[in-house]
């Protein structure tokens, strides 16, 4: 700062200004310089970032602009501030406390560049995945993101009580006494925090699962999974939003993780169509096994099961390759028509629910006395 005092002392002679003033007015007009020419450096490293294919780089831009900027004016400021005559003692303008607050926010820039930058990886990392149709975990993705930004603000936090001067050794000393008064006070909010914690590690479910959790009647697709609560889109496209304190004592099924889907079905034929059943079922059978949809390496079972009230009942019991739901009905039909026509071959038919009544036939009708006819 030598050349700068020496440099406003000359123009405080020429021009008959205070030197500080001449002072302030040139860092400040350096920082606009300085600005300008950091904001057209920007702009042409934005079309050499926007050609590359590298998201490293594009995470790293996206992140370093605006905290650039920040740290250009801010440096600028409060060195600017600085040169200013101090006129009293406890005067705001005390150069310790401007450096102090230089520190602070020049910590903050590099805090907020590191953040960004951590969440742009996360959110390149997914976007490059599905872009590229490859299978990325999701839920794995997040869980590391928020690790890292939290470890970010945790140590940013620490070196800026240190810059400050506080003794962070025994604050955080301090902090385990009352941590467990905010334990006791916040217990369910600690309990969704684990519970969260739990769900990272297990990994019940992921971000886009079908899940369905039965003693909560909830049943839909995870959106997200936070540190406190998990976000579930019903199908009816409303969302619900979980303490995740209810995953480590309920019982979570994932649809999502099938590897087969089910066909199990009971066809009823009439009773004049037993003599049919034994060939009926055989070919239900090799139909089965030949169908290219249905996988005959899983148990697959066609057989008589019952004697219903107005039906001979047999049922079907396989595994289809596909688990798209969609699909799986696609394929579901095409055996059931199929079915529909084995049956049809063999001069048989689907029953449904009849009654027999029997009458019993009176050939004699007497009548009683008392309603003969009178002469």
């Amino acid at each position: 700062m030598e050349w700068l005092s020496g440099f406003a002392e000359t123009l405080s002679v020429t021009l008959g200004l205070r030197s500080w003033v001449i002072a302030v007015f040139t860092i400040v007009l350096v920082a606009m310089l300085i600005d300008f020419v950091q904001r057209r450096m920007m702009k042409r490293l934005a079309d050499v970032v926007s050609k590359s294919e590298n998201l490293w780089d594009d995470a790293i831009f996206d992140a370093a602009v605006r905290p650039v900027t920040m740290l250009v004016w801010l440096i600028g400021i409060t060195l600017a501030i600085q040169v200013i005559p101090i006129r009293e003692e406890g005067s705001l303008l005390q150069p310790d406390l401007i450096a102090k607050i230089r520190e602070i926010g020049i910590l903050y820039a590099i805090t907020w560049m590191l953040y960004a930058f951590v969440r742009n990886i996360e959110s390149s990392i997914v976007e490059n995945a599905r872009r590229e149709q490859r299978e990325v975990d999701q839920t794995t993705v997040a869980a590391l993101g928020r690790v890292v930004r939290i470890t970010i603000v945790v140590t940013a936090s620490l070196v800026a009580l240190d810059t400050l001067g506080f003794n962070v050794a025994g604050l955080m000393a301090a902090g385990g006494i009352g941590g467990l008064a905010i334990g006791l006070a916040a217990k369910d909010l600690i309990a969704n925090f684990f519970g969260g914690v739990t769900v990272f590690i297990d990994r019940p479910f992921g971000i886009g699962d079908w899940i369905l959790l039965k003693e909560k009647g909830i049943e839909g697709v995870v959106e997200n999974i936070g540190w406190r609560q998990t976000t579930i889109r019903k199908f009816d496209k409303r969302p619900v939003y979980v303490p995740n304190a209810v995953f480590t004592t309920a019982s979570v099924e994932n649809p999502s993780r099938m590897t087969h889907r089910r066909i199990n079905e009971t066809i009823g034929l009439r009773y004049r169509d037993l003599d049919q059943i034994k060939v009926i079922t055989d070919e239900v059978r090799e139909m089965l096994l030949e169908h290219p949809e249905i996988d005959g390496d899983q148990t697959l079972m066609v057989h008589l099961n019952a004697f219903g009230e107005s039906s001979v009942d047999f049922f079907i019991y396989c595994m289809t390759h596909t688990v798209n739901w969609q699909k799986f009905h696609e394929i579901k039909q095409d055996v059931l028509l199929k079915i529909s026509e084995i049956v049809n071959r063999h001069d048989a038919a689907i029953a449904f629910p009849t009654r027999t009544l029997d009458l019993e036939s009176v050939s004699n009708f007497s009548r009683p006395e008392s309603t003969r006819e009178q002469k």
